[in-house]
């Protein structure tokens, strides 16, 4: 095998991760909390969870279905041209997951962090073994586990740009956007129970986590090459595992990957495997995979694909986001912590979905529209994120529930007043 260096590194990041073509190819990741209806507080076993939608087939959209550490089920989409496509595709998948579970009492919910249960560790790959491992032996044991076993997103994946110039624009613009989508998508005000003070959990969970490999890449506004950012990026992280000869998993071996590199050891699988145990706000893996969004309510997790889509694919848009963007760029503690009750990151969400509205009909993307525009309505022009609403008055402490939470919102008047947790006395503390 021959040797890796770190010419080869960005040789194969700028080849691989940042590689240019026409943009307009759309795919997303949802992520779900399985709850049983007749006890919400109680983990749900993920080998039950598994065996119900292996029965059932694969997703007719062509979702691949995964699971995270704590059971949280994932469904990512196949790449689409143009979210419309997507958004029929992937609906139609988690509704036939979400029928495997139903009769067995069991539901999907959207939160960015699980609002009840504390984390149990389910996963059974011995990677994640390795990844808790890490994060203990490194200081970061319970956000670590939080991370793994009580967090939930929409990730949103776009094009990296026609060529290296109009990638190098979308790199900048989406890590711009990045405080925005946090706060205009916050998602999680509570974690086992209790209030935390921020609109976003989930983002404050993250910060708190390893920062060589979750805070973002683009930190200065600069304008870097973005394959050059990334490999000092990656050079620069902690290595989490190694896979040996003898197909054992290893645990923090203790070095960066320059160092690693240094010593003549890893090659280009290697590098691919450490690239992946990387978990900025926006990882390129030949396409911009943007992680900072809350998993949401049932009803909404096509807004956040839609806008982020509108505003890097239609010229227009990314304009106004661009514009609009920057003078929140910075502001991603404050977007963790006050979601849109932050007055210049409401105005910069104002602007944005107005521009994104305006581009979806041009991207064939109408019957996406008044979903959005109910969505602004009911959160954004009112300065108000998900994390402001509270659950319905039924006791239910996931009021996300892809059944029951996306018939209500279906009904429910945009301007109808919400309940807070504070005053909803059914709510856990």
């Amino acid at each position: 095998m021959p040797r890796l260096t770190e010419d080869g590194v960005y040789q194969h990041i700028y080849g691989v991760c940042f590689k240019t073509g026409p943009p307009g190819t759309v795919g997303a990741e949802t992520e779900w909390f399985v709850v049983d209806a007749a006890d919400k507080a109680a983990h749900v076993p993920a080998r039950r969870v598994r065996m119900l939608v292996d029965e059932a087939g694969p997703p007719p959209g062509g979702s691949a279905v995964t699971y995270e550490p704590g059971g949280q089920l994932e469904l990512s989409s196949a790449p689409f041209h143009g979210v419309s496509e997507l958004h029929s595709a992937l609906a139609g998948d988690i509704a036939h997951v979400r029928d495997a579970l139903a009769p067995a009492g069991l539901d999907l919910v959207g939160h960015g962090v699980d609002p009840v249960r504390l984390p149990r560790f389910q996963a059974e790959h011995p990677r994640y073994g390795c990844m808790r491992d890490y994060f203990s032996a490194g200081g970061f044991a319970d956000a670590g586990l939080a991370m793994m076993c009580s967090t939930a997103s929409v990730q949103v994946c776009l094009d990296i740009g026609a060529d290296r110039a109009d990638a190098a624009r979308r790199w900048r613009l989406t890590h711009a956007l990045g405080p925005l989508l946090i706060a205009a998508f916050a998602n999680s005000p509570l974690k086992a129970g209790r209030r935390t003070g921020l609109r976003s959990s989930r983002q404050a969970i993250w910060t708190e986590l390893d920062p060589c490999r979750t805070l973002p890449v683009l930190r200065d506004g600069a304008d870097a090459d973005p394959a050059e950012a990334w490999t000092r990026y990656a050079l620069d992280a902690r290595v989490m595992l190694v896979k040996t000869a003898s197909g054992e998993w290893v645990s923090d071996p203790g070095m960066s990957f320059k160092e690693w590199l240094d010593k003549g050891e890893p090659g280009p699988e290697d590098l691919d495997y450490h690239l992946s145990t990387l978990f900025p706000p926006v990882r390129p893996r030949g396409w911009l995979e943007l992680r900072m969004i809350d998993a949401l309510p049932a009803r909404y997790w096509p807004v956040p694909v839609a806008v982020a889509a509108a505003l890097l694919d239609d010229p227009a848009a990314s304009r106004a986001a661009e514009e609009a963007a920057e003078p929140v760029a910075r502001l991603w503690a404050e977007a963790a912590r006050f979601g849109l009750a932050d007055p210049a990151l409401a105005a910069a969400a104002r602007t944005c979905f107005t521009a994104a509205l305006d581009a979806l009909p041009r991207m064939g993307a109408d019957g996406l529209v008044p979903l959005v525009e109910e969505y602004a309505r009911r959160y954004v022009e009112r300065g108000r994120t998900p994390a402001d609403d509270g659950p319905a008055r039924n006791g239910s402490a996931h009021a996300g529930s892809a059944h029951a939470g996306s018939a209500h919102d279906a009904h429910r008047p945009h301007d109808a007043p919400t309940t807070t947790s504070e005053e909803d006395p059914t709510w856990p503390r």
